[in-house]
């Protein structure tokens, strides 16, 4: 997931906003020969109309979808918890390093996302602060394990349903459903 992310040509709070725009112009019959709509003819060949009726089926096929992953994370900046969403998409890509580089990059999500000084703190309980610093002493593709979940069940079962109150969402599915 965190690779999708890398391969946006905007941040995702651009694409979020560009998304919600083309989304308005798919769902009108005529959009003219304006420079617009080359934009959105472009953006439209990368999204689905149904797509975010999709999102609601589950937390995961949203987090699967990359538009839909870009307008939650989006959605989070602006609650003030974008952290949530970027631990995660941390420990996704964590899990595919090489064995060589696990020490350094767990010692950077650490530092960043748990750690007391933490500029991002994610929001755990102490027991799994202390069982994931223990887990740093010996680095594996596993020692960030209990936070990222404990990380995802916070999204899945408090951010995620707010995201699927959002006025952004409850319009992008709205005009889904007409369209």
């Amino acid at each position: 997931m965190c690779r999708a992310l890398e391969s946006l040509p905007t941040t995702c709070l651009e694409r979020a906003k560009e998304l919600k725009a083309l989304f308005g112009s798919l769902l009108q019959k005529d959009h003219g020969n304006t420079g617009q709509a080359k934009k959105n003819d472009k953006l439209s060949s990368r999204f689905n109309v149904d797509e975010p009726l999709k999102w609601k089926e589950s937390f995961e096929k949203m987090l699967s979808s990359q538009n839909g992953l870009c307008l939650f994370r989006a959605f989070l900046d602006s609650e003030f918890s974008e952290e949530n969403i970027a631990f995660y998409l941390a420990c996704e890509d964590y899990q595919a390093t090489k064995p060589s580089k696990l020490a350094a990059k767990a010692k950077k999500i650490y530092d960043q996302f748990i750690g007391s000084d933490a500029p991002r703190e994610v929001n755990l309980d102490h027991v799994t602060k202390a069982l994931t610093k223990e887990n740093m002493e010996h680095p594996n593709t596993s020692c960030f394990n209990l936070a990222k979940a404990k990380i995802y069940t916070l999204m899945e079962k408090d951010c995620y349903p707010r995201f699927l109150k959002s006025p952004m969402y409850l319009e992008l599915s709205r005009k889904a459903k007409s369209g």
